[in-house]
């Protein structure tokens, strides 16, 4: 069994990238806040809705979705609770000292998703304190590996690995949608711009995950001397395309 505290876009993503992907909604249980969105969502995907963080104490591991103004109340009541669990959580502020000094003596986790989770496409980067043992982090994976990929990193990198998986799926939305008036400027319906556009980035991305060749290798072999895409390339060079990315990535990461 499984608990929520917080069902809003990451824990919401969270939840039906499980429940959609097969894991079973009975042995999931949510801790929703003021707003009726964890009922609505509930309605959808059939997981129990309880009012209070301590109802979730039958559970065995505990996944923490709620904004970082709110993350000290919910430990202090979770503290009640706590003993014997798994505990991660997804909020960013939430580093593994903080949750320890806070929880004490149980295993935390700090995890950081991004939004495909809800897809079972998702990339989470997530960090363990030290006393986790690897039939510990296997639980975790087990549960969070219906949502995509688990990666296990050094703290002081979560952060960094959370903008470039996390940040970029808008990034990304920015280039499909620009990519898409670039085809209904040149006479493409907007639907039609639109498939070809997201077909291609998931065609890309697949290509790219499962060839032995880098990117910069698979960019090589669709730019023939002379041809369109190169031109294309330089474009995108010259108008700083790549610096621009570097500076997105630079902006989310600084605060």
């Amino acid at each position: 069994m499984i608990g929520f505290i917080g069902a809003g876009s990451i824990g919401g993503a969270v939840i039906t990238g499980l429940v959609k992907n097969g894991f079973n909604s009975d042995d999931i249980i949510v801790k929703g806040g003021r707003s009726n969105r964890t009922e609505i969502l509930s309605d959808q995907l059939g997981f129990q809705v309880v009012k209070k963080v301590k109802q979730l104490a039958e559970t065995d591991i505990i996944f923490i979705a709620v904004g970082a103004d709110a993350l000290n109340s919910v430990l202090k009541e979770l503290k009640e609770i706590a003993a014997g669990k798994l505990i991660v959580a997804f909020t960013g502020s939430a580093s593994v000292t903080h949750l320890k000094q806070v929880l004490g003596d149980v295993k935390v986790a700090h995890a950081i998703p991004n939004t495909p989770v809800k897809v079972g496409a998702g990339f989470t980067g997530i960090t363990y304190s030290d006393d986790f043992t690897a039939e510990d982090k296997k639980k975790i994976g087990s549960v969070l590996g219906y949502t995509g990929q688990l990666v296990e990193v050094p703290e002081n990198e979560l952060g960094i690995l959370g903008t470039v998986a996390g940040c970029s799926p808008a990034f990304l939305d920015v280039f499909i949608e620009a990519l898409s008036d670039a085809g209904v400027k040149h006479g493409l319906s907007r639907k039609l711009a639109y498939d070809a556009a997201i077909g291609m980035a998931i065609g890309a991305s697949k290509l790219a995950k499962q060839s032995d060749l880098n990117v910069s290798a698979l960019k090589d072999e669709v730019t023939s001397p002379g041809g369109s895409t190169i031109r294309g390339v330089a474009a995108l060079e010259e108008y700083g395309f790549r610096n621009a990315v570097i500076k997105a990535v630079d902006a989310a990461e600084n605060e």
